[in-house]
């Protein structure tokens, strides 16, 4: 009796086992890939927007082995050792070279779409800075994101720049009800005038002038799950946005 369960057993968890490898080899979320398949598919929808990152990528990797190999041949050593250091460097530098062109195609490609931020807010460091996508929206898909960190908070607005500084003062002023003196600044994402290109945002949020200690960081951020509880969130679009990070974390294991 106890031998039958046991098979039993076994059997769901083979079952379990397999089904999770299928759902896997099946999902659409990066986060279920693979390294390689990670490398590829950045590769893949890099290429989409940047053709040129294949010859770039080959000319690096060619000359980086290129090198070695004349190193080796000129200091002597066997030519198995120069052979193999030749094929791992030239393979990890075009794979630098594609973890500097994937963040400039990501952008490229969701560049003016609603949501585009989180392209380069994903890119902040988790571990200082965290994000809410959608706080605020309206019918034409103007939203306001928020970044809390240690520059205090930052509102980004995205869309029609007349009706999304209107919403930016509208959230500044409820944010600064329940901040109690913690900065809060706006930004509006776009090309124009008085505006943070898609590119810049993590940057320009990162170089903010430090105004909170971790303490009160914590006590910040549950000021503000009170005034996110009576806000409904935008509907934004769902899928996955690959960015250099994701693929650093390929190359270097999860």
């Amino acid at each position: 009796m106890a031998s039958e369960k046991a098979k039993q057993l076994a059997a769901e968890q083979k079952a379990a086992t397999k089904a999770e490898k299928l759902r896997k080899k099946n999902s659409d979320d990066p986060r279920d890939w693979g390294r390689v398949k990670q490398v590829i598919e950045a590769y893949k929808r890099t290429a989409e927007v940047d053709p040129a990152v294949t010859w770039w990528m080959l000319g690096v990797g060619v000359g980086i082995a290129a090198v070695i190999v004349v190193l080796g041949v000129l200091l002597g050593w066997p030519w198995w050792s120069y052979v193999l250091l030749a094929l791992m460097t030239g393979l990890l530098g075009a794979l630098f070279v594609l973890t500097r062109r994937v963040r400039t195609a990501t952008i490229k490609r969701y560049e003016g779409q609603p949501g585009s931020a989180e392209v380069a807010l994903q890119l902040l460091n988790n571990k200082k800075y965290s994000y809410d996508m959608g706080i605020n929206a309206d019918r034409q898909m103007d939203l306001v994101h928020r970044v809390v960190g240690p520059m205090g908070i930052v509102l980004i607005g995205e869309g029609s720049p007349g009706r999304v500084r209107q919403m930016l003062a509208s959230d500044a002023k409820k944010h600064e009800q329940v901040s109690y003196g913690t900065p809060v600044v706006t930004l509006l994402l776009g090309d124009g005038a008085n505006q943070i290109k898609l590119g810049d945002l993590q940057k320009h949020i990162e170089k903010l002038p430090k105004a909170l200690q971790p303490h009160q960081l914590s006590e910040l951020k549950q000021r503000l799950r009170a005034l996110d509880a009576v806000r409904p969130r935008a509907p934004l679009p769902k899928g996955p946005m690959p960015t250099p990070k994701g693929l650093n974390r390929a190359m270097r294991g999860r």
